[in-house]
């Protein structure tokens, strides 16, 4: 089944849009020649279920050397892998356990993103914790080299195993590190949105996000990594559905930064007045 993806056009790419979309559509690797540009192999891992009946999954993605895929939040000209369970049996939510990202170069840009490999832990959450939940997945992404190709896959999952799968363990075990402390941040009106500053630690950062957790309709830009009052700071501006300023909770931004010093990424979750 041929799946188009949905992914919006980056304006400082080029993309290679001439070039054919491969469709996946089973739970094993599939052949070279029906990958697109870029993957080596493409799956959900079957994972297990936990004793809340939830299953735990993944997906995994083995890219070609060379090519990169992006973050949830890779910034102004990344392209963020959509997943549509459309398909998919006695599943209510999911939640998506990314592991901490890596600095990939895009051309001139460092964005936030993944090489080599990809392990995604997923939790589906169940309607009925008592059946067995199945697993369809259409995902859109981004695959980057010398440019970017838009990538669309249609992915089912096999029957979930009977224990844990260490390849899915040792993703969970690649979350950032979490921050305890809540940064200082500065909240500013603009015309059509709001501009956010916040701290980052003292060694600096090589790149940052931030992202409004509770409000996924408003547009955030990447961050600037700039001088603050009182040392380094990321900064962003967000424009909501209003194109105007709009309230914003502190504790719904959360802060990801990958350190200049080459130390684990790190990230936290609200912000203090400052």
């Amino acid at each position: 089944m041929t799946h188009a993806p949905r992914l919006p056009l980056a304006p400082t790419l080029i993309w290679a849009l001439m070039l054919p979309i491969a469709s996946l559509a089973q739970s094993v690797p599939a052949p070279l020649d029906d990958l697109p540009p870029g993957l080596q192999a493409a799956r959900l891992l079957p994972g297990w279920t936990d004793p809340t009946g939830a299953r735990i999954l993944a997906l995994e993605l083995q890219l070609e050397p060379g090519w990169k895929t992006y973050w949830r939040s890779p910034g102004d000209t990344g392209l963020p892998p959509h997943l549509d369970w459309t398909g998919s049996g006695n599943l209510d939510h999911v939640t998506l356990h990314w592991p901490a990202p890596q600095a990939i170069r895009s051309g001139e840009v460092l964005e936030m993103g993944y090489h080599d490999r990809l392990v995604l832990p997923l939790t589906a959450h169940p309607v009925d914790p008592g059946q067995p939940v199945d697993i369809r997945a259409w995902i859109d992404l981004g695959l980057c080299k010398d440019i970017c190709v838009p990538a669309g896959l249609d992915l089912t999952a096999p029957p979930a195993g009977d224990a844990p799968d260490p390849r899915i363990t040792d993703a969970l075990a690649l979350a950032p590190e979490r921050r305890d402390d809540s940064p200082a941040c500065h909240v500013t009106p603009l015309a059509d949105g709001m501009r956010i500053a916040m701290a980052l630690p003292d060694q600096g950062a090589t790149l940052a996000a931030i992202e409004l957790t509770d409000s996924p309709d408003v547009w955030v830009s990447g961050a600037d990594i700039t001088d603050g009052p009182t040392g380094p700071q990321a900064v962003v501006e967000m424009v909501g559905p209003t194109g105007a300023p709009f309230d914003l909770d502190r504790q719904a931004l959360r802060l990801t930064v990958i350190p200049a010093d080459d130390g684990p990424a790190t990230e936290s979750t609200g912000c203090a007045p400052g």
